[in-house]
């Protein structure tokens, strides 16, 4: 009966839970990147109209205090897209990263999944020729009764 249990089941197990929280730690990682990329793009076209509302109104800006309020509103923008471009870019990398942990982890379940059926198809055929075997055995003593 020993024989029949797999032997790494606990392993297997501990690989499948491994598995689930690779997969949430990625799901999160993805969320992350795609807010902070919905951020961006929110902050790109934001500065797109703005730009274009100051070319509409540069000829009716008055005092050059108004142009330096846009210019460092502009330089402002610039710096916070730039900062947030690094962050996509590094939550993008972050997220490759737990891709590669979560496809290292499903490929170490599968190996022991594999395993696990070879085993267990070894098993059924180690069952078949026992049958097989008792069977013969009781054709042969009754050819010989």
């Amino acid at each position: 009966m020993a024989d029949k249990s797999f032997k790494l089941e606990q392993v297997l197990a501990y690989r499948g839970e491994m598995e689930k929280l690779c997969k949430q730690e990625f799901a999160t990682a993805k969320q992350g990147l795609e807010k902070a990329n919905d951020l961006l793009l929110r902050d790109e076209e934001h500065v797109n109209e703005l730009t274009q509302e100051f070319t509409c109104r540069q000829q009716e800006l008055d005092c050059i205090d108004e142009m330096r309020m846009y210019s460092d509103f502009f330089a402002r923008k610039r710096e916070e897209i730039k900062s947030q471009r690094e962050r996509v870019e590094h939550l993008d990398q972050v997220m490759n990263e737990r891709r590669e942990d979560l496809l290292e982890a499903t490929k170490d379940k599968k190996v022991l999944e594999s395993l696990k059926q070879k085993k267990l198809d070894e098993l059924r055929q180690a069952v078949k020729q026992k049958e097989r075997d008792f069977l013969d055995e009781i054709s042969i003593q009754k050819k010989v009764q």
